[in-house]
């Protein structure tokens, strides 16, 4: 029997979570369920990861990097703030509309009845998200675009459009791809 190298067995986890919860019926992950889809033991997982929870830890990790390297990366290529807030909300719905099982974690689905501070972590992840669209809307400001008064409740009103439709994508069993058509809706939204 060949032997993983020493982190690959981690990442084969973390990948065959993602991928349950691709299923469009959303049904409870249990260790039992994704060792067998892995094909060991639950020991085994327990060898890599502590918990479930730290399952999920590493899925909001990866989340968390990806998004917020492309944010930076958007920071630096765009240099209008409509510009940017744009490309951030386009990037965030192309990135669950690329990675659906990552969805149902972006919108806490696959985080009921786990340990509560993977909720909490998401929320963080919101919080950050909402900044990113308030630097960009007071780019925008200074460059001429909206009013500083408008600048928070703007970036939450973003937010609060991407989170829905990324609820709509993992409630239409990922049928109804978040990034569809969006374009003159957020230019609606970023409309002074």
């Amino acid at each position: 029997m060949a032997s993983t190298k020493p982190g690959q067995r981690k990442l084969q986890i973390l990948q065959a979570l993602a991928s349950m919860l691709e299923q469009p019926k959303g049904e409870k992950i249990t260790t039992a369920a994704l060792a067998a889809r892995l094909d060991v033991s639950e020991a085994a997982l327990y060898r890599h990861f502590a918990s479930k929870a730290q399952m999920f830890e590493g899925l909001i990790e990866f989340i968390e990097s990806s998004v917020f390297g492309l944010i930076n990366q958007i920071a630096e290529n765009e240099q209008g703030g409509i510009d940017q807030a744009h490309a951030v909300l386009q990037m965030l719905l192309g990135f669950a509309a690329n990675n659906p099982g990552m969805t149902r974690v972006l919108i806490g689905d696959a985080l009921v009845n786990e340990d509560e501070r993977l909720q909490l972590r998401m929320n963080q992840f919101y919080d950050k998200v909402e900044l990113a669209c308030k630097q960009s809307l007071r780019l925008a400001v200074t460059q001429g675009h909206g009013q500083e008064a408008d600048v928070a409740a703007r970036a939450s009103l973003l937010v609060a459009y991407v989170v829905g439709r990324w609820h709509r994508y993992a409630k239409s069993g990922f049928r109804h791809n978040p990034a569809e058509g969006t374009a003159l809706q957020i230019s609606l939204l970023l409309s002074a």
